[in-house]
């Protein structure tokens, strides 16, 4: 607001100038923050059109502008070193982090980019240094923390001093701190080129809601080599492609496995549904033929809970990883609760050429059968007495 707004000036979605080897330190919460959003563009005050039938160019009707923010240094803050709001194509090079109470980088929301886009190149976070404080020893550091949301990738980054308590190099879900989170989960950020020191014990610490995918390109995440996957470790994931990794907090996957994320959202009657949780099993037929199925479904490591969650993207859901090529059995309520309405989404990543997925829902055909007898007399179907007889052992109604 001012003497000269107007509605034809859109700062938010202008071009950066440049911004470039800035120091930040000691600060009470950010050193360095972009708040609330930046999503520069051909025409800032034109929205964002994402054109699905042109992949190589789906922002071509107002292209997206790339920010880079270079050479920065941030240390000793009371929160983060760096903390990015929602963004376009905006692009963290070269940024050094160290001594930070809850994060070196945070990006809080990517969906307004796509693919290597919105990215951390080229960084080296540090947990804690030798001339750290005594606040940093009562707390538990991540060196990245990935958006709630699609897009985003970290690339050359270098870990080093996240040896003490359950200090992490990398994390998930931004500001989903607590079971209330306002995101769905089962986003994927994508890694490569990264470098973690043996002072790492955690590479990956998962935050609320517990369902965050990591697909690596090069294998320097996993360590199984390149287009492997880690996740959360859902007892419906652990199948021969995948193993736990305690270094990763989950499980990670070779490269024949496949990732992605799936929703179950809106059910009708919502009612009866709300904070009912959804059982998912392992069902592929080489595991249950031949098997006692009430055995095979009691057995707690042939499935998993999913929580319900009324937030968000979308709303009133159950949100989890799945891998393709596989077969689920999906239970609402635990023992099944019959819908009249659900919907199935699938997550930003998935392509035509992936492998199929199945589903199967519980599936109960009850017939009611109601006998009248007097006297020892079955009376027959359709032909029950109305309310006109005088005699009240027959009334009916």
């Amino acid at each position: 607001m001012g003497p000269s707004a107007s509605n034809s000036i859109c700062p938010e979605n202008e071009k950066l100038g440049q911004f470039k080897g800035n120091h930040a330190h000691s600060n009470g919460r950010y050193g360095f923050r972009i708040f609330h959003n930046l999503m520069s563009r051909k025409y800032p005050c034109k929205p964002i059109i994402y054109d699905s039938t042109k992949p190589s160019d789906p922002f071509w009707q107002n292209p997206i502008i790339t920010n880079n923010f270079l050479d920065v240094t941030s240390w000793k803050n009371k929160r983060n070193g760096a903390i990015v709001g929602r963004v376009g194509d905006t692009r963290l090079i070269n940024f050094k982090t160290a001594d930070n109470i809850l994060a070196g980088i945070e990006f809080e929301r990517s969906d307004r980019s796509a693919d290597d886009m919105a990215r951390v190149e080229n960084a080296l976070i540090i947990g804690k240094t030798e001339n750290t404080e005594e606040w940093l020893d009562s707390v538990s550091p991540h060196g990245i923390i990935t958006p709630r949301s699609e897009n985003f990738t970290i690339t050359g980054a270098k870990f080093y001093n996240y040896n003490f308590n359950e200090a992490a190099a990398l994390g998930t879900c931004s500001h989903c701190f607590h079971s209330a989170a306002t995101d769905s989960g089962s986003r994927t950020a994508k890694t490569e080129k990264l470098f973690f020191d043996t002072s790492v014990n955690k590479k990956i610490r998962y935050q609320y809601p517990f369902k965050a995918i990591w697909f690596d390109k090069d294998g320097t995440l996993t360590g199984l080599g390149p287009n492997t996957w880690a996740t959360w470790a859902f007892k419906f994931l652990l199948h021969k492609e995948c193993q736990i990794s305690e270094p990763h907090n989950g499980i990670i996957c070779d490269s024949t496995a496949q990732i992605r994320r799936v929703a179950f959202y809106a059910p009708k009657p919502l009612s009866i549904f709300k904070l009912q949780r959804a059982n998912v099993y392992k069902w592929d037929t080489d595991l249950i033929y031949g098997k006692n199925m009430t055995e095979y479904l009691l057995d707690a490591n042939n499935w998993d809970k999913v929580y319900f969650r009324d937030k968000k993207d979308p709303g009133n859901n159950w949100v989890f990883p799945v891998l393709t090529g596989h077969k689920y059995k999906i239970s609402f309520g635990g023992t099944g609760i019959d819908f009249e309405e659900m919907n199935l989404s699938l997550g930003e990543e998935w392509l035509e050429t992936d492998k199929p997925v199945y589903f199967v829902h519980n599936f109960t055909d009850v017939r009611a059968e109601i006998n009248v007898t007097t006297d020892g007399y079955q009376v027959l179907n359709e032909t029950l007495p109305s309310k006109l007889m005088t005699d009240t052992n027959f009334q009916t109604g």
